[in-house]
């Protein structure tokens, strides 16, 4: 089959970080197929351009894996005509909502509490090891979801980095695509119009000082660590990715192949 390769990436005006997977080469030299899945930061601020061009991908199902408080501070996805909408949050509400005030509300000194001497990125490394071992079952509906009807998909989170990152890459290693392109797509969120904009509700002069933007770095960047540890995670606890996927998500060789034959050229 000749692929359909997108001739740029569009910039959203209201969408940060969207982009087709498509492309991105498997272990026994497939590709996966342009069109059919997408990943994203919310789409809540969507203009109607955005959403007229979101409409013209011919989407079947939209997986937001974002929870409640997500939602009330941004907002419900733009509706998209004829789209199915999925909530499967990965990660509970009342997790961290002191924290994430912290980070739009908190003075200096309080970030430095937290965030100083590589807390900022150990948080981030434990969060992707929990949605690996605690977050199955959401992960196995998506996985069984997109082998049945629901393609072509869009998977975001709100910044389309950590939940949406780790849920694409979950998806990547069911098609069996290598390890090096996984990452590679993931590190993508690092691009500057693809970053999510950190927005602090403290007024004082230093709200975004220079040294408190680096203490907000490990949160806010997609670092190869973070998705290694989840990555060691899985062999850690299931001894390797085909285990992962038949015991932790209940993803057997037979629907591993109707996702490829569903995905990939």
């Amino acid at each position: 089959m000749t692929q359909q390769v997108p001739s740029t990436e569009p910039e959203l005006a209201g969408v940060r970080n969207f982009r087709d997977v498509g492309g991105l080469p498997t272990v026994d030299g497939r590709r996966v197929r342009y069109g059919v899945l997408f990943r994203s930061g919310h789409l809540a601020h969507a203009t109607e351009d955005d959403a007229a061009f979101l409409a013209s991908l011919g989407l079947h199902t939209i997986f937001d894996f974002r929870n409640a408080a997500d939602q009330k501070l941004e907002g419900p996805d733009v509706a998209l005509p004829g789209v199915r909408n999925v909530n499967l949050p990965l990660s509970d509400p009342a997790d961290g909502a002191e924290f994430w005030k912290m980070v739009r509300d908190g003075d200096l000194e309080q970030l430095r509490a937290v965030l100083s001497d590589g807390r900022g990125a150990a948080r981030m490394i434990d969060s992707y090891r929990t949605v690996i071992t605690e977050r199955t079952a959401e992960h196995s509906r998506v996985l069984h979801s997109l082998a049945e009807d629901s393609l072509p998909a869009l998977m975001h989170c709100a910044a389309g980095k950590d939940r949406a990152g780790l849920s694409i890459a979950v998806t990547l290693l069911a098609l069996g695509v290598e390890r090096d392109a996984i990452a590679e797509d993931y590190l993508k969120s690092n691009a500057k119009h693809r970053r999510y904009k950190v927005r602090r509700s403290a007024t004082s002069a230093s709200a975004y000082s220079p040294e408190v933007m680096e203490l907000l770095d490990p949160l806010f960047d997609a670092r190869a660590e973070y998705l290694a540890a989840a990555f060691d995670t899985i062999q850690d606890t299931w001894g390797g990715v085909p285990a992962y996927l038949e015991n932790g998500l209940g993803v057997t060789p037979e629907i591993r192949e109707r996702l490829r034959e569903r995905l990939l050229d």
